[in-house]
């Protein structure tokens, strides 16, 4: 049977979910500021930050089923790949070159990077820019990132096997299959989280999903653990929802809520900036963990999904939000290697000299994503749209 691979314009957006993941992105930014400065998870202020990018997975599997699962009969697999690189890749390339040009200045904190050898700088550069994980020998930082440029990048990586999981599998399975596939992941998520430690991967009970960046089984195992549930229960959700409409809900989702926006935008916060539960790493918080993934990031979704901006201020919040979201997620971790390094150069400095430059990196990274997103992740795509996807039919077999 042959399919037409034609260029397909952009669905209607959920302009509160678009505000959330901006809002959520800030809470990533702010958790890296204070995180300078923590002596570990337990005392980490704003201390469940790690969570958005759980969070940012159940979105991610909403918006690619919502987006693309009434599709194929008029897209191949790879204008699918063509599609999601052309909305992602762009700002990997920014995020990437953006901590190679500051890489050096950050070296009070990572005496390591002063030493890389030329070679190994421009190949780990060239691996970063094809989202290629490095392994430990190309370990430039001295972190064990899958890039040294780049920390927040193996999330990326994370979402285009999830792209990938997406065209080859997912989409084909019914909802009772999915259904089960959560239940399933829901395990490995409780594995990390309630500290069973069931495959012996870990070294030790971990009460926690932190971790993932690096190539190692017990950090692949945890990755793929924070990707499976959250994308899956997304893309279940994508998948329920139309069942569910009707003229008076075209949404199809059970939650609705006045003033959807910020009540989301709070329970995010909330969720995110929690102390530790129990004041310490154990059973206590692990539970509270899972709950947000399993349970309520899934209902904040659904809320955000049956809610609607109220007032042409809200919505061009949520907008300006989800506009510098992913740039500024994407971009802001170079600027936290700076403030490590200034800290490690001035650890006798005022307390409002601190105070300071952790405000002047947040402004920074706010003002790089706005200006990024605008002068060029918006016209890189849509130059990539009319040079790349606006293609002559393609026939191909299917």
């Amino acid at each position: 049977m042959a399919k037409t691979d034609i260029y397909l314009a952009s669905k209607p957006r959920y302009e509160i979910l678009d505000g959330l993941r901006g809002v959520a992105a800030l809470m990533v930014v702010i958790f890296h500021l204070f995180e300078t400065y923590s002596k570990g998870p337990a005392y980490q202020i704003v201390n469940h930050g790690y969570l958005a990018v759980d969070f940012f997975f159940v979105l991610s599997g909403f918006v690619v089923g919502y987006a693309y699962d009434d599709r194929w009969d008029r897209m191949s697999t790879w204008g699918f790949f063509k599609r999601r690189l052309t909305r992602l890749h762009p700002m990997v390339i920014a995020g990437t070159l953006v901590g190679a040009a500051l890489f050096f200045f950050s070296g009070p904190a990572f005496p390591k990077t002063l030493q890389v050898e030329g070679w190994k700088f421009a190949l780990c550069l060239l691996m970063g820019l094809f989202v290629i994980p490095c392994g430990n020998g190309l370990d430039i930082r001295g972190w064990g990132e899958l890039n040294s440029f780049n920390g927040p990048q193996w999330t990326l990586t994370l979402e285009y096997i999830g792209n990938i999981l997406y065209a080859f599998i997912f989409r084909h399975l019914p909802k009772a299959a999915l259904a089960i596939l959560c239940v399933v992941c829901a395990f490995f998520t409780l594995d990390l989280t309630m500290g069973w430690n069931v495959f012996g991967l870990l070294e030790a009970p971990h009460y926690n999903v932190i971790g993932g960046w690096s190539l190692e089984p017990a950090q692949i195992y945890i990755a793929f653990t924070r990707l499976l549930y959250p994308f899956l229960c997304g893309l279940l959700i994508s998948r329920i929802l139309p069942a569910h409409r009707t003229e008076s809900n075209p949404s199809g989702s059970p939650i609705h809520l006045k003033g959807g926006f910020g009540w989301c935008a709070l329970a995010i916060v909330v969720l995110l900036a929690m102390p530790c539960i129990g004041g310490k790493q154990g059973v206590p918080d692990g539970l509270y963990q899972a709950l947000c993934i399993l349970v309520l990031f899934p209902l904040i979704v659904l809320a955000g999904a049956g809610s609607v901006t109220e007032g042409r201020t809200s919505t061009a919040f949520c907008r300006w939000l989800g506009g510098i979201s992913y740039p500024i997620y994407i971009t802001h971790y170079p600027l936290i290697y700076l403030q490590m390094g200034w800290v490690a150069s001035n650890p006798d400095a005022p307390l409002w000299q601190h105070i300071a430059v952790a405000a002047g990196v947040l402004f920074i990274a706010i003002i790089l994503a706005w200006g990024l997103q605008k002068a060029y992740d918006e016209p890189v795509r849509e130059w990539l749209k009319d040079h790349w996807l606006h293609r002559k039919k393609l026939t191909v077999n299917g």
